[in-house]
């Protein structure tokens, strides 16, 4: 039987493992956890969500619902379970994190062709003289520190850093509903998935005044913050301008109260489900670098979370990737090393999404090297092959993390508007996925 190893079992390792296995490849997957704790994660568990439960929108003329149809499409294990624990959460796909993760480990466990071996791996030395067995290098942000290290230094100064936060997370019953109201913006999903807390012109700017004022945790020694610009912590929205928040996750558009719309609202904070029992809710779009002690002052000056009881203060932690465009082709393999290829967060993408996609491209192109056939390259107009072409032939000096955006497709000639140009894309995509489908339908299983 063809072999393969994973290294690293969160999102893009444990969908590369799923892929790999139900081509017939037997699978060593190596997940550091709980010999080795990371700043962020709370269990054990493969494929933990740690930042939130949101997997982002499922509209297919959006670029993560196109991004995930494509997926579905290839037989994504983690959408597939996505879909068996959702949570509502309008028109995003957002799932209960314990039973999620649970619900992977299981399948994982009940594969024969998936051996988990729970050590860390501290070097590639053992991996890189057996081109016959490929790699897959998924260790995420968090990458052990001497794995990381080794990398490095194969890599000279292309391993790079940055840094990102977490969400607290409030117990349903320490919040007080007669000052929230239940409505999704734009009556989205069944119209009523997210709780909402309104804010007078007073209640925001007290509250931008003590995020301005509030401790943060220190950085690394030696550091500089560099945040992600895709998803900056509230308190430097707050620092950047007096209405930024506004803008951004407190924005109180688009949101009605019993049907009827709600007046004269300043800004309004979300609160999304964590789970189905309605016993958790996260604070959208508060991702905190502020101390535990600050997070419970100058959040309980939101109206409605006086008495908050936080299950999960906000964290900010040190993000390690690589500088992809110099070292990695858009099979995901290393190009000083091709039978090794590299998946997940530390390529440099974010959010679950692109985790899970590469991943699921990792696992795929595994199976193929691990059976003496060239990997697949996507075509450009899909997702997933603009997706992994900008992962190779971005600006290697400015590189830095991103989500998956329309932008990265070729542009569309004849098109003119954001709609119209969002339905050239996806109808485009589609056509040109049908056409690869058919000519790889072997390699594609």
């Amino acid at each position: 039987m063809a072999q393969a190893v994973v290294i690293g079992g969160g999102l893009a390792g444990s969908e590369a493992a799923y892929q790999l296995a139900r081509r017939g490849v037997a699978v060593t997957l190596y997940e550091m956890r709980p010999q080795a704790r990371t700043p962020f994660h709370e269990t054990d568990r493969l494929a933990e969500l740690v930042c939130s439960n949101s997997l982002k929108s499922e509209d297919p003329l959006r670029a993560p619902g196109m991004l995930k149809a494509e997926l579905k499409r290839l037989g994504s294990l983690l959408l597939q379970v996505a879909e068996e624990t959702r949570v509502p959460a309008g028109a995003a796909l957002a799932v209960d994190r314990q039973r999620f993760s649970a619900a992977v480990q299981q399948r994982l466990e009940e594969l024969a062709e998936v051996n988990i071996v729970r050590e860390p791996v501290e070097t590639l030395a053992g991996f890189l003289p057996h081109p016959a067995e490929p790699v897959i290098v998924a260790t995420g942000p968090a990458t052990h520190p001497p794995l990381f290290t080794e990398l490095k230094k194969l890599l000279g100064s292309d391993a790079l850093h940055f840094y990102d936060a977490t969400a607290p997370i409030v117990a349903g019953d320490s919040l007080d509903l007669t000052k929230l109201f239940f409505a999704s913006r734009y009556g989205k999903g069944a119209g009523h998935d997210y709780l909402n807390a309104p804010m007078t012109r007073e209640d925001y700017l007290r509250f931008r005044r003590a995020l301005l004022q509030a401790e943060l945790t220190p950085l690394h020694e030696g550091d500089t913050f560099v945040p992600f610009e895709g998803c900056l912590p509230v308190e430097e929205l707050a620092r950047r301008s007096e209405g930024a928040m506004r803008f951004g996750p407190l924005r109180p558009v688009g949101l009605r109260r019993g049907g009827e719309k709600v007046p004269a609202l300043y800004a309004a904070v979300q609160l999304r489900r964590e789970d189905a029992l309605e016993q958790a809710w996260g604070m959208v779009g508060f991702q905190t670098r502020l101390t535990r002690p600050a997070q419970k002052e100058v959040f309980r000056l939101i109206p409605g979370l006086e008495n908050a009881r936080f299950l999960r203060y906000g964290r900010m932690h040190r993000n390690n990737y690589l500088r992809a465009p110099r070292h990695l082709l858009p099979t995901l393999q290393w190009q000083k090393h091709p039978h090794v290829l590299f998946a997940g967060q530390l390529t440099g993408l974010e959010g679950y999404v692109a985790a899970i996609a590469t991943g699921l491209v990792a696992g795929l192109n595994a199976a193929l090297l691990a059976r003496g056939k060239s990997p697949l390259v996507f075509p450009r107009e899909t997702a997933l092959g603009a997706l992994l072409h900008f992962l190779a032939h971005a600006d290697a000096e400015t590189y830095a993390p991103t989500a998956f955006t329309l932008a990265m497709l070729p542009p569309v000639t004849g098109a003119h508007g954001r709609n119209s140009r969002s339905q050239a894309y996806a109808a485009r995509a589609v056509e040109a996925w049908d056409g690869f489908a058919r000519a790889h339908h072997k390699e594609l299983g």
